[in-house]
């Protein structure tokens, strides 16, 4: 029976508890690795974030192995944070990707060993040619950390693996420095919120922080309108027509008065009286909350949330009625 097959049953023998304390024991193993990273940050840290900062050209990042998976994350975080960076492959780059970074790059190459052979091989030419580099290494004295413009140090005491072999908090560690430099040169650049949907356009997020009620509301005769001498069942049949649930109530100059709703109508009947041909002004609520067609959807959809309404009148700084937008309209558009 080979030690493999031994281990395997050993291992299918084991109950939760068993497991859930190595499950455990890795955890803290790699936030010890994090912690003691923060801790051990020093002014070359700083020096780092300010040549990627400065940089004219793009942030080049590379790595062999688990190393390179630890750098193409970290170039979609900067790319995604105000940053533009992207991963070459230090193998292909031997054989003509070097051609994709120019004197005015920086790179940013991860080795834990410091020794890895293909970044090795191609650092004295990125040194030729004038471009800059830090390095990532659990070793000072490498070969990669001599070579580099500014050396960062990421070494931890022990692998989260039971045989100390398959990089585990070495990966974890690099990865959180790489994720800090991003968020540092974030802060630096002055970063947004808006900054930031604008490289995620397509998600969530990005609806969320980009689309504004102008983008979502009902405008012109899909706003249900009537005036403020219109009577209640006038105001009935516009609510009916634009299947709203609601009707704005505006002035002769298309001022907004207030919004009669099917629950101002259920209120308006539970007081006794039963005719419709009173004023719709009797009925309305006046000083309804409003909002701007500039403010973001997300604004119109927490008003809503909060304050348990279904819609919300738009208007201009005028107090003019340009439209309406409603908990549907926002479920469509996938804001909420």
């Amino acid at each position: 029976m080979t030690q493999t097959t031994v281990q395997a049953q050993q291992t299918h023998a084991l109950d939760d508890q068993a497991l859930l304390a190595r499950l455990q024991r890795v955890l803290h193993v790699e936030a010890k690795a994090v912690s003691a990273l923060a801790h051990s940050l020093d002014a070359s840290a700083a020096e780092a974030v300010r040549l990627i900062f400065q940089a004219k050209g793009r942030l080049v990042l590379t790595g062999m192995g688990k190393s390179g998976h630890i750098a193409k994350k970290v170039a979609a975080t900067f790319s995604s944070t105000g940053t533009p960076a992207f991963f070459v492959h230090p193998a292909e780059a031997q054989h003509g990707d070097l051609g994709m970074i120019q004197p005015e790059d920086l790179v940013l190459a991860f080795s834990y060993s410091g020794e890895t052979d293909e970044l090795r091989f191609i650092a004295p030419h990125l040194k030729r040619m004038g471009t800059r580099m830090v390095a990532v290494t659990g070793n000072p004295d490498s070969s990669l950390a001599q070579l580099a413009d500014v050396h960062l140090l990421a070494a931890v005491e022990e692998e989260a693996c039971p045989l100390n072999l398959a990089p585990t908090a070495s990966t974890t560690a690099a990865l959180a420095l790489g994720d800090a430099l991003a968020v540092a040169v974030l802060e630096l650049r002055g970063f947004s919120h808006e900054d930031f949907a604008r490289s995620h356009p397509g998600g969530a997020l990005g609806r969320r922080l980009l689309v504004r009620v102008r983008d979502v509301m009902r405008t012109a005769d899909d706003v249900p309108r009537v005036a403020s001498t219109a009577s209640l069942a006038d105001a009935l049949m516009e609510m009916s027509a634009k299947r709203m649930g609601m009707t704005s109530v505006v002035d002769e100059d298309g001022r907004a008065l207030g919004i009669f709703t099917d629950g101002d109508l259920r209120r308006f009947l539970a007081q006794g009286s039963g005719r419709t041909d009173q004023p719709v002004t009797h009925a309305m609520t006046r000083g309804a909350l409003t909002i701007s067609a500039e403010a973001l959807a997300t604004e119109a959809a927490h008003t809503m949330e909060s304050r348990r309404l279904n819609h919300l009148l738009v208007l201009d700084d005028s107090g003019h009625l340009v439209g309406a937008v409603g908990i549907h309209d926002l479920l469509e558009a996938k804001i909420l």
